[in-house]
């Protein structure tokens, strides 16, 4: 019903009763039996704990409280101000007497075993229609695809493969998302890209033909996909790759997380000088494990493990190893293992959908495969993480000449699909220069 309906209803009720309306309470679009904060229902508690009003009038108490320990708090605070005039369109109770305490409990009750039943059946259907991989609910159209959620729209499906394609390169979400931006290419809503928008957008199953339901992937969709799974598979792994970086502060040192200190091993942290000299340190203190006796000046180191980066992508060392990568069964494996885990999530799903197991055996057989798929995609990450390369083996002259035009992060990813560590010495006293026999790359290929 309406609330407009209900506020006219309560305000015939009042006509009836004499009652002069002080002030209006409504939490329009809140359910009281969803538990989340209602700021009118609270306004209304303050004005009857300020005494404010010695009635209250609501078109039912199930719309008051849906929560028994709301109805509880509420039954205190009328018994500590004196409030007996509490009324409904459906009846009036005094909750200031046993009789009409132990009613408005007996209705509370109800209420909230038929909001229960309901979600129940709610949740029950939502399962269903994802097992079959049919579209649910309303909002707005998923970007992509027309407002039927099935059909693709071409000249937004093709934004989705570009920012798809970018991110599996090694360009970081918030680069991509400044980008679209920059041209102008809005969202559906027609405001612009955030980096959790786009995010959400590349890491849904939807784009790539696929049913998701709480976060996990049960069936293949009604309508087509833009992307294909394996791309799909990539990304959910590059994303649960536990080297890739994860805060979001912007990237100012190339060499994040690629220096060890000779030391004591730690990874050396950016810490620059007062004066803003850019400089890498092996940081000690609170919350930091390093010996805090090494530094390293950036710009030159960073120079001159760039340089050996280029020359190294020259070299016939780089193209046999990048060339038997390819042909390592690992990935293969990898990404079997992923699909294999994922087509037993989808059968499982459909087992359930169709009432051949019950809920119970359903968590209990989803678990494992869940950690094996995990586990598969992570090994996925780190086995693909060569393709960043693409176009640039033995080919460094391309890399230079493109290299400007890269963002910082993709910069960094090239770099680290190159190089696993680059060990970090001391420096040696009284030697004021940059001295690069103080550092030792271990190439990862």
């Amino acid at each position: 019903m309406g609330v407009q309906r209900q506020l006219e209803d309560c305000e015939r009720l009042a006509d009836r009763k004499g009652w002069l309306i002080v002030e209006q309470f409504v939490d329009d679009d809140l359910s009281a039996w969803s538990g989340k904060h209602r700021p009118e229902y609270a306004r209304c508690l303050e004005a009857l704990d300020s005494g404010l009003f010695d009635g209250l009038l609501v078109y039912d108490l199930d719309r008051l409280h849906r929560q028994p320990r709301e109805l509880e708090d509420f039954i205190v605070l009328c018994e500590q101000r004196g409030l007996t005039n509490v009324a409904s369109v459906s009846g009036d109770i005094d909750l200031t007497t046993a009789d009409g305490q132990f009613q408005a409990r007996i209705l509370g009750a109800v209420a909230k075993k038929e909001s229960d039943d309901k979600s129940r059946r709610i949740r029950r259907k939502h399962e269903e229609l994802a097992a079959a991989g049919k579209v649910s609910g309303g909002g707005s159209r998923p970007y992509g695809y027309e407002p039927d959620k099935r059909t693709i729209r071409a000249s937004e499906a093709a934004i989705v493969r570009e920012c798809a394609r970018r991110f599996l390169a090694g360009e970081s979400i918030r680069a991509i998302a400044s980008d679209l931006n920059e041209r102008q290419i809005s969202t559906v809503s027609g405001g612009s890209w955030s980096p959790q928008t786009l995010r959400r957008r590349l890491a849904s199953a939807r784009i790539a033909g696929q049913r998701e339901h709480r976060g996990e992937v049960v069936a293949s969709a009604e309508g087509p996909g833009i992307i294909s799974p394996t791309d799909s598979t990539r990304i959910r792994a590059k994303r649960a790759d536990p080297e890739r970086r994860s805060n979001r502060s912007a990237r100012r040192y190339l060499l994040t997380r690629l220096l060890k200190c000779g030391l004591c091993g730690e990874y050396l942290v950016a810490r620059p000088r007062s004066g803003g000299q850019r400089r890498y340190a092996c940081a000690a203190g609170p919350g930091l494990s390093g010996c805090g006796h090494l530094y390293l000046t950036a710009d030159e180191a960073e120079r001159w493990l760039l340089d050996a980066c280029f020359y190294r992508l020259d070299t016939p060392e780089l193209a046999a190893a990048l060339a038997g990568a390819n042909r390592d069964p690992e990935a293969e494996r990898w990404q079997q293992e992923a699909d294999d885990a994922q087509a037993q999530l989808e059968e499982l799903a459909v087992a359930y959908g169709q009432r051949e197991i019950t809920m119970g055996e359903y968590r209990a057989a989803r678990q494992p495969i869940e950690q094996r798929r995990t586990a598969a995609r992570k090994q996925l990450a780190k086995a693909t993480r060569i393709t960043i390369l693409d176009g640039y083996v033995g080919n460094a002259a391309a890399l230079r000449a493109d290299w400007d035009a890269l963002d910082l992060t993709r910069q960094h990813a090239i770099v680290a699909a190159v190089v696993d560590h680059v060990s970090v010495a001391p420096g040696r006293r009284g030697y004021n220069r940059f001295d690069e026999s103080r550092l030792r790359p271990f190439w990862r290929l």
